[in-house]
């Protein structure tokens, strides 16, 4: 009888993805615990709500700065250096983003802390998968990519156990929210320490050495003739995914609080759909559909759930919809770790995979600051979350196939 496919997975392969996937899930908390608090916000600054959706947007431009540079550092000086660098400093500006005295100087700190989510990815990514055996890669591209709903997942609870035992004080609550992630932060930045170095970018860097290849910036790299149409293509397929997750996630809790309703319980069933909706689609992009098909399937029923997500009117109807568009749309996204990794060689894998998947989130950050512009000018905020998911949702279909399937790509 064949062994199960974890077991084709060592003890010191299990530590690096795992302590991955938990600084890509503390991540994704400290940005995601923002926007339960975002009408506290408003009303310490007195702001408007583009204002507000304004500090998702550049919190998300910002991680392109971050994905770069982490992402070149990484194939030139190793994957860890960057990664520790990037958890230490998206930790700190989660505390300067609670002390702010001012809209702008949050605005400020919370785009600065952009640079450290960019850059977790960028490196991390990289060596998670380098090293984990590739007939199970689209597994393991899904559970990471499970670690963002994860980590929304943890903020849901957090807001809703923690923030009733202090929203007396909502000038003070919304502080206390951003920084319930530091010392989970602090944890995983010592558990990193002790992951060992990506052994295919160390195999990568002696053979350049033998070859005796000149020493060149991994960014230049990606505009070289075999792979400018890899770069463009898959960044704007970036885009449109981003752009379909925030039309539907940055927003949700203040739309769950316009309808009176507590958020965790529909949240839950979002991110709880998201993360096994990720496990799902990822392992089925090792049978049917490859990549490709896998994505499509997940993006076209999330699509076709989206009315159901934004437009019931009973309890049961909202937890459905949350629980099956959070299952497609967002268990779509399981197939892009992955993917993205397959599509670039070892000595631009960082800078390639941080590049396209953070200008991608450069492309996408509009859409915060587009729906909360579109309420403003009297747009009903389910309108404007349905007509941005159904575009971006359906121009990510379109761009997938314009690409190639990369199901079994070597990484070596």
């Amino acid at each position: 009888m064949p062994q199960p496919w974890y077991r084709d997975v060592s003890r010191e392969q299990w530590k690096t993805f795992l302590t991955t996937f938990a600084a890509w899930t503390l991540d994704a908390f400290d940005f995601t615990i923002l926007t339960f608090v975002l009408i506290d916000i408003q009303q310490s600054f007195e702001v408007n709500r583009a204002l507000a959706g304004a500090l998702g947007t550049v919190t998300l431009l910002f991680r392109v700065v971050g994905g770069i540079g982490a992402g070149t550092l990484a194939d030139r000086y190793g994957r860890k250096g960057p990664i520790l660098f990037s958890i230490a400093w998206y930790t700190v500006f989660a505390l300067l983003s609670g002390l702010s005295t001012s809209y702008v100087m949050l605005f400020a700190f919370r785009g600065l802390f952009g640079i450290g989510m960019g850059g977790m990815w960028a490196a991390g990514m990289p060596l998670a998968l380098e090293q984990w055996p590739a007939k199970h890669r689209g597994i393991a591209s899904g559970i990471l990519q499970a670690g963002y709903s994860t980590g929304f997942l943890l903020s849901s609870l957090v807001y809703q156990l923690g923030y009733p035992l202090i929203d007396d004080r909502p000038a003070w609550a919304w502080r206390i929210m951003v920084w319930s992630g530091i010392l989970p932060a602090i944890a995983v930045f010592f558990t990193m320490r002790r992951v060992p170095e990506s052994p295919v970018w160390i195999e990568s860097r002696r053979q350049r050495a033998e070859r005796g290849d000149a020493s060149r910036l991994s960014l230049a790299r990606l505009f070289d003739r075999d792979l400018r149409w890899v770069t463009i293509h898959t960044s704007i397929l970036m885009g449109a995914f981003v752009a379909m997750y925030h039309a539907s996630t940055f927003w949700y809790p203040t739309l769950l609080t316009m309808l009176e309703r507590k958020p965790l319980m529909f949240l839950l069933a979002l991110n709880a759909g998201g993360v096994v909706g990720s496990l799902a689609f990822g392992a089925l992009s090792e049978q049917w559909g490859g990549r490709r098909g896998s994505a499509t399937l997940g993006v076209g029923l999330g699509l076709a759930a989206a009315p159901l997500f934004l437009f019931s009117t009973t309890s049961t109807g909202v937890f459905a919809g949350a629980l099956v568009f959070g299952f497609c749309s967002i268990g779509g996204w399981g197939i892009v770790p992955g993917y993205l990794a397959e599509r670039f060689p070892t000595e631009a894998r960082g800078v390639g995979t941080g590049f396209t998947y953070h200008v991608g989130v450069g492309v996408g950050s509009y859409t915060p600051y587009l729906i909360g512009w579109l309420q403003d000018g009297g747009t009903d905020l389910r309108t404007a979350m349905l007509w941005c998911i159904l575009s971006a949702g359906a121009l990510v279909i379109v761009l997938l196939w314009l690409g190639p399937e990369t199901r079994g790509r070597n990484l070596e």
